[in-house]
């Protein structure tokens, strides 16, 4: 695909980042974070679940306390400071009513403007399937954004109903609409990255530094065939 992307608004002041796992955030859309807490914008991330399954020589019960440990210490790389933990079993999120009602929830809590997921397609590229966590939160966000501004659903969440979401951001779709120049914030992301180490050490053998910097700039690289040979971090925004 050459066209070129439309560079993502810049009127907005709070976004709320919502995925599955520790780690999710940081394969590529973490440079935009840098970059749009680098103009002074307020970014939030709930994370679902703790990533406990994530790592096959460790138990869950051990793996979940170090990947939310690397996750905070992730985040405030790119000037994210408030991180939060649903608690949702890794692996086996359903989508539903119980977690559009979290996610609902969240949003009412924080009031973003700007919300922001990950793929909640079947497939990645479409060649490598997606995960059934990862379907389920992009779908819920999706509807979430939604149920969080409709008083009558889920009434007895104690928050006020929030109708200011004005887009939703997908990272990692296969058919982006939008990018972010992240040409500052490339080398915060790459270092975001990295500090999902044992995640990354369970992950493969290749040199973690080597893994990381191949991916998050390979994939800006890659973005920036269509947007004007910037490094950039790629969209599909749908508004509201």
């Amino acid at each position: 695909m050459t066209d070129q992307l439309e560079p993502m608004p810049a009127d907005w002041q709070r976004a709320l980042a919502i995925v599955a796992h520790p780690d999710d955030l940081e394969y590529g859309c973490a440079s935009a974070v840098a970059t749009w807490t680098d103009a002074g914008r307020e970014v939030t991330y709930v994370i679902v679940t703790s990533g406990e399954a994530g790592i096959d020589t460790l138990e869950p019960a051990k793996a979940g306390p170090i990947r939310e440990q690397e996750e905070r210490a992730s985040a405030a790389v790119v000037g994210v400071t408030d991180v939060e933990f649903l608690g949702h079993p890794d692996g086996v999120i359903e989508y539903g009513t119980a977690l559009r009602k979290d996610l609902a929830a969240a949003i009412r809590r924080h009031r973003p403007e700007l919300l922001i997921t990950l793929n909640p397609e079947d497939t990645w590229g479409g060649t490598y399937w997606n995960t059934p966590d990862h379907r389920a939160v992009g779908r819920a966000v999706l509807d979430a954004a939604g149920d969080a501004g409709n008083r009558w659903i889920f009434p007895d969440i104690p928050a006020e109903p929030w109708n200011g979401v004005r887009w939703i951001a997908i990272a990692g779709s296969e058919a982006p609409t939008h990018a972010v120049d992240v040409t500052d914030g490339l080398e915060r992301g790459v270092r975001s990255l990295m500090e999902h180490r044992a995640y990354i050490e369970a992950l493969t053998t290749e040199n973690p530094e080597s893994y990381v910097r191949n991916l998050v700039e390979g994939f800006a690289r890659e973005a920036a065939a269509q947007f004007g040979g910037r490094p950039a971090v790629t969209f599909r925004l749908f508004t509201r």
